[in-house]
C-alpha cells in the first residue's frame, strides 16, 4: 500500500523560480507516465525531460509517488475549477446545450491533462484519492443539476448526477478506444442520450 509519508516530506518552493522549477518537473512527469506508463517511469527520466538536476527534483518530491501525488491533487483542483467554470456559463443554456457540454466535458478535460485519467483510475497513489474526486465532482454536478430541478427531491438529484457522470465516463472510454469505427456517431448518439435524459429529469 502506498505510503501517506512521502508527500508530506516535500519541499514547497518559496519563490517564483521555485514555482516554475516545480511545474516543469510536473509537466514532465506527466508526459513521461502517459507515454511510458507509472510504473516503467524513472526518477531520472523525469529530471531528464525536465531539465532538472536529479537532486533537485528529490528535493522537491523524495518519492515517485509523492510527484504522482502532487500531479494528482493539482489535476483535481484543475478539473473542479474548469466544472465550476461551465456550471457558470451554461446558465443561460437550453437544455440541450448542457448536455452537449458535459458530454464533451471530460474528453476535453482528458485531451488537455493525458495522465489525469491514468491516475484517477489506476495510479499508484491511494485509491480513496480517487474516489475522493469521484464523491467531489458527483456534488458539483449534483448543485449544477439541482438548479434547473429545483422540485425533485434529493436523492433523485444525487442518482441523477451519478447518471451523469457515468455517461461523462462512457464519452472518454468511447474517444479513447484505439481504432474505434463510428467513433464520431457513437459519441452523437452518446449526446442525444444525454439530452433525453436531462429532459426527462428537468421536466417530469
Amino acid at each position: 500500500m502506498p505510503s501517506q509519508k512521502s508527500s508530506d516530506a516535500r519541499r514547497i518552493p518559496q519563490r517564483q523560480r521555485g514555482h516554475e522549477r516545480v511545474a516543469a518537473l510536473l509537466d514532465a512527469a506527466a508526459s513521461c507516465f502517459v507515454e511510458k506508463g507509472y510504473e516503467a517511469t524513472t526518477m531520472t527520466e523525469v529530471a531528464a525531460r525536465a531539465g532538472a538536476a536529479i537532486g533537485s527534483l528529490y528535493q522537491f518530491f523524495p518519492t515517485k509517488e509523492a510527484l504522482a501525488q502532487a500531479l494528482l491533487e493539482q489535476y483535481a483542483q484543475a478539473v473542479y475549477a474548469e466544472l465550476g467554470k461551465l456550471a457558470e456559463q451554461s446558465a443561460d443554456w437550453n437544455t440541450d446545450e448542457l448536455a452537449a457540454g458535459l458530454s464533451t466535458f471530460l474528453i476535453a478535460f482528458r485531451k488537455r491533462h493525458p495522465a489525469f485519467v491514468m491516475l484517477v483510475e489506476s495510479g499508484p497513489v491511494p485509491a480513496v484519492d480517487g474516489m475522493t474526486i469521484r464523491r467531489r465532482l458527483r456534488a458539483e454536478l449534483q448543485a449544477l443539476l439541482n438548479r434547473r430541478a429545483a422540485h425533485r427531491t434529493a436523492e433523485d438529484m444525487y442518482a441523477a448526477a451519478v447518471v451523469v457522470q457515468q455517461m461523462m465516463k462512457a464519452a472518454v472510454a468511447i474517444q479513447t478506444e484505439p481504432a474505434m469505427p463510428g467513433r464520431q456517431a457513437a459519441l452523437a448518439q452518446l449526446q442525444h442520450a444525454m439530452q433525453l435524459y436531462l429532459h426527462d429529469v428537468f421536466d417530469t
